[in-house]
């Protein structure tokens, strides 16, 4: 699974130099030199990981980070904060303000592709090619595979990928548009309903072998994965 990441840098060298070395190393790059773009961006589509320049035009990062993390659909995103301040003072701010790591400039892209890694194995296993555990079922991201109780589980290609959203975000309540955003993409035309028939699909080959029901329907909200349904 790619994982999709947002640069927010007004440097323009320094955003072509984390760019080229990001996609040489596999991720999906989107890039923005300014504040309020890249919040925006963030907002409408959330991604894996944000990298976010501390000074920037129309917004600063720190602001940026505050509002990330007051909203819903980005509280949990991963955030690493990039910055030419290098005093203690500055490095607790920006982890207060609820960054995840702080890497002073200048920097070696290598270190931010470490630092990238190490958040996504800790934050999004499926993403760093691992495997994902909730209740008794287990999905190997790798090779596409799905267990419940140690039995295998056939989904489609559908079914595995929104098992696969809802698995990385356990207990979180989803609704129609955010998984058609999240599963099936942001630029494509799905309607409304068509999630409920691949929920019944996932529904209906998890419990296959009698197991519970782990996907909750929220009313008038969505649904979410939760072993106590």
């Amino acid at each position: 699974m790619t994982a999709r990441l947002l640069l927010i840098e007004d440097d323009l060298s320094l955003t072509e130099l984390i760019r080229y070395n990001l996609e040489q190393e596999g991720f999906a790059v989107t890039v923005t030199t300014d504040g309020e773009d890249g919040l925006a961006q963030a907002l409408e589509m959330p991604p894996d990981l944000i990298i976010l320049d501390w000074m920037l035009p129309s917004l600063s990062g720190i602001e940026i980070c505050r509002r990330l993390r007051r909203a819903p659909a980005t509280a949990n995103v991963p955030v690493i904060m990039l910055t030419a301040r290098a005093e203690e003072a500055d490095r607790v701010r920006g982890l207060d303000t609820g960054a995840d790591d702080y890497l002073t400039k200048p920097f070696s892209p290598r270190e931010l592709i470490a630092r990238i890694h190490a958040i996504l194995r800790r934050i999004r296993p499926a993403l760093a090619g691992q495997s994902l555990h909730f209740d008794s079922i287990v999905l190997d991201a790798t090779s596409h595979k799905v267990t419940r109780d140690g039995a295998p589980v056939h989904l489609g290609p559908t079914e595995f990928r929104l098992l696969r959203h809802f698995m990385e975000h356990p207990g979180r309540v989803f609704s129609r548009e955010q998984l058609l955003d999240a599963v099936w993409g942001h630029d494509v035309y799905v309607e409304l309903r068509t999630v409920d028939v691949h929920i019944r699909r996932l529904r209906k080959a998890l419990n296959r072998s009698g197991g519970k029901d782990v996907i909750r329907t929220v009313r008038a909200a969505g649904y979410a994965l939760d072993a106590n349904t």
